[in-house]
């Protein structure tokens, strides 16, 4: 009963049938209320996005895997306390983290949530060391600012150990091909910087599985340190081939399951004490690290490949000393499966199995879990001599030059493996180095790299949304604008960037554009941020702040952690002229995301507005830091310079902002006031002139250049200007402005002021 429970639980996960899951689950612990049956019970409900209801249920839990998924709970449930002390016991300070690069990973992202940065980095670093394509640990240290190359993170040593995860692990690991069935529960959980939001939490199987804290390859931190799990590791005997892999044919899946079978069978057993062994348990929880003699090795992989012929359930069961009555799922020599009832339990004694195409290779000694470095080279040596010595019909290999290990179901060289992981390194080096520069703001470097990418990833739309980005980052919206719009056509189920994409339209005042964008981002997902974001800058372009403030309310309220909706709430309550309210959003900006430059630069306005020029001059110089290369910024820092009366300094900022971006009229328009402060009239007309070929209909220049001639007392030529702004409709605040300088134009500058 317990193993029919149990399996019908994993499908119904497997096939997303959550609410079935957890009713038959339910079932299951009354029966049975083994702790790895509540694991499995915990998992449901977090797959059905009940994080409250699996915080109840592994409470007060101490098995290294009950404490991962509780603190996964915690963690969607915003209780970061209990999830730091769930990873690291008070009482165990230098006990091993649960799940190895996941449960650092996690770890991680505990510390950046509560501001301590040199350890949210250290975590991030250790889960790359150990698994190094885990991707979501590199992308939050570029978001850091703390990634090292990515030549250097993705290099020789990424290389080897991960070669070394496949060759160890194809012989010692009974649980690998668990994870090619698609059986790991907690895999399709997300959590990542911007995680756990509600949308993400109702789309949990069709998001992009980026950054799930699970570590495919199970790797321990410490070596001398035992395994929370202990005992044998066994599978259950039911299973069902899982359509997750085809389904998610776009995810890069773990390494040891590129290739996985739809008709790939699993051995599944119980445990001696009749408990079934949760799918969660089986790929998750962190191997061994022993040492094996040489001559255990051989026998071993003389084991695994000495047996041929196709391997039915009657031959399974009398290897395992079992009755035929029992349950379990073998592949006939055609590749259909057939499945068959057995009624003993198996013995405690873990089968290791590597299923290759239509053949399972069994050995019924345990096998330690992990394998010393020393015998790598005995290693491939016996997998050469059994390669060879096993029938041709046995195993499909790819290549049969040297030795081979099983991939994925699959026989494969190890040229072929190594050949491979240069070529996912390389892909993944262009991608993070890429990303790297464009977190950095390096965006023309950035764009370069991409560039480099193939064509068929160029066309992706994370990569297009990175391209549009940096586009934007440097001021070229129209481009930007034409990047992000082939990105929707290409993804049009695809958020990611849509958020600055509304942006781009807002500055190029789109707003027909902005419109439609809006309303199909709400129609595709309205519990996206993104969606509220777009629908936000919609009625901020058309002055309604109030509404386009309750707009990025509703975004911050779908996602907390998302930085640039407190940061849009921050410029609508700043144009509502809450400078208070304004603060606090920046404010909560910063502690989401600490390098989120647009938080500073908007402090840097409010307190510029306020006249608190050295408060203004500090958060301006805080955001220049971050994007040393924004010309908006150096503009803004170098007035809040001048008003502290230091005009030297803010000269030499200008030109800086000017030689950065000579498209950008701003820092032009500013060094011209800046002169004309300084009483330099003939130097303040030279620049403005040169700005009327950047900017011709722009009022305010021909204004400043007839104020300028005022005080030349060049009457004729100050009223040739200030007609000429008039005409070119400036805002009603400038109109104003420019009508009153008309006014006072024959008034001498010292009555005037």
């Amino acid at each position: 009963m317990e193993a029919i429970l149990t399996d019908c639980v994993q499908n119904s996960l497997r096939h997303f049938m959550f609410k079935n899951a957890i009713f038959l689950c339910d079932r299951l612990c009354a029966e049975f209320p083994s702790e790895m049956n509540l694991q499995l019970l915990a998992a449901s409900y977090l797959q059905n996005n009940q994080a409250y209801s699996a915080y109840y249920i592994l409470k007060g839990m101490q098995t290294s895997q009950s404490r991962y998924l509780f603190a996964i709970s915690c963690f969607q449930m915003d209780l970061l306390n209990e999830a730091e002390t769930a990873l690291c016991p008070s009482n165990e300070p230098g006990g091993e983290i649960p799940n190895g690069a996941s449960g650092h990973y996690l770890l991680g992202l505990i510390y950046r949530y509560t501001d301590r940065k040199r350890s949210a980095i250290h975590h991030f670093r250790l889960a790359l060391s150990i698994d190094p394509l885990l991707w979501s640990a590199y992308e939050e240290l570029c978001i850091l600012g703390a990634a090292e190359e990515a030549t250097v993170v993705f290099g020789e040593a990424a290389a080897l150990c991960i070669e070394k995860q496949h060759f160890y692990l194809g012989l010692a690991s009974p649980n690998l091909h668990v994870a090619s069935e698609g059986c790991n529960l907690v895999s399709s959980l997300n959590f990542s910087s911007e995680d756990v939001s509600p949308r993400q939490l109702k789309n949990t199987q069709v998001n992009s599985f980026r950054d799930i804290p699970s570590n495919h390859h199970g790797a321990a931190i410490s070596a001398s340190q035992p395994h929370n799990g202990g005992g044998p590791s066994n599978i259950s005997l039911y299973n069902t081939p899982s359509p997750l892999a085809s389904q998610l044919s776009g995810v890069v899946p773990p390494p040891l399951c590129r290739n996985a079978q739809p008709n790939g069978s699993n051995l599944n057993t119980v445990n001696a004490d009749g408990s079934p062994k949760s799918v969660v348990n089986s790929l998750v929880q962190a191997p061994r690290r022993k040492f094996v003699d040489e001559g255990k090795l051989r026998k071993i992989s003389g084991r695994l490949f000495s047996e041929s012929g196709p391997r039915r359930s009657t031959r399974l069961a009398g290897d395992a000393g079992v009755d035929t009555n029992a349950n379990t799922t073998g592949v006939d020599g055609n590749g259909t499966s057939s499945s068959k009832y057995l009624g003993a339990k198996l013995s405690s004694v873990a089968f290791r199995t590597v299923t290759i195409r239509n053949s399972q290779y069994l050995a019924n000694d345990n096998i330690e879990e992990g394998i010393s470095a020393e015998i790598f080279d005995d290693i491939c040596a016996n997998l050469a001599s059994a390669n060879s010595s096993s029938s041709p019909g046995d195993v499909r290999s790819l290549d049969q030059d040297g030795p081979t290990v099983p991939v994925g179901g699959v026989a494969i060289s190890r040229s072929k493996v190594s050949s491979g992981v240069s070529e996912v390194l390389g892909l993944i080096k262009t991608l993070g180095e890429g990303y790297r520069l464009s977190c950095l703001y390096r965006c023309q470097d950035a764009l370069n790299t991409f560039l480099t990418l193939p064509l068929r990833h160029y066309n992706t739309s994370w990569v297009l949304s990175q391209v549009g980005k940096a586009h934007f980052e440097l001021v070229d919206y129209l481009e930007a604008d034409r990047v992000f719009s082939l990105s929707l056509r290409v993804s049009p189920y695809s958020l990611e960037g849509m958020d600055i994409y509304s942006t781009v339209l807002y500055h190029l005042k789109e707003d027909m554009k902005l419109s439609y964008l809006a309303r199909e981002l709400i129609s595709t997902d309205r519990l996206a941020p993104q969606s509220w974001c777009a629908m936000g800058n919609c009625y901020s372009l058309q002055k309604d702040h109030e509404t386009a403030l309750k707009n990025f309310q509703r975004s911050v309220q779908l996602n907390t952690r998302f930085a640039y909706a407190h940061t849009l709430c921050g410029h609508e309550y700043v144009a509502l002229e809450d400078f208070e309210n304004g603060i606090k959003s920046y404010q909560d900006a910063l502690q989401i995301d600490s390098r989120h430059y647009n938080a500073w630069y908007g402090l840097g306005m409010i307190f510029l507005r306020q006249e608190k020029f050295e408060f203004s001059e500090h958060h301006f110089r805080t955001a220049f830091h971050i994007n040393p290369r924004s010309s908006v910024i150096m503009s803004y820092l170098g007035t809040a310079l001048h008003a502290l009366k230091r005009s030297e300094d803010a000269i030499k900022i200008m030109d800086c902002a000017i030689f950065s971006d000579r498209k950008n009229p701003l820092p032009m328009y500013q060094k011209a006031n800046i002169l004309m402060s300084l009483e330099k009239f003939d130097e303040a007309l030279e620049v403005l002139q040169e700005l009327k070929e950047y900017a011709p209909r722009e009022s305010s220049v021909y204004a400043l250049m007839g104020k300028i001639y005022k005080r030349q007392n060049m009457h004729e030529k100050a009223m040739l200007h200030f007609g000429i702004a008039l005409d070119l409709k400036p805002s009603a605040t400038d109109v104003a402005t420019i009508k009153a300088a008309i006014e006072k134009l024959h008034v001498p500058d010292e009555l005037e002021n």
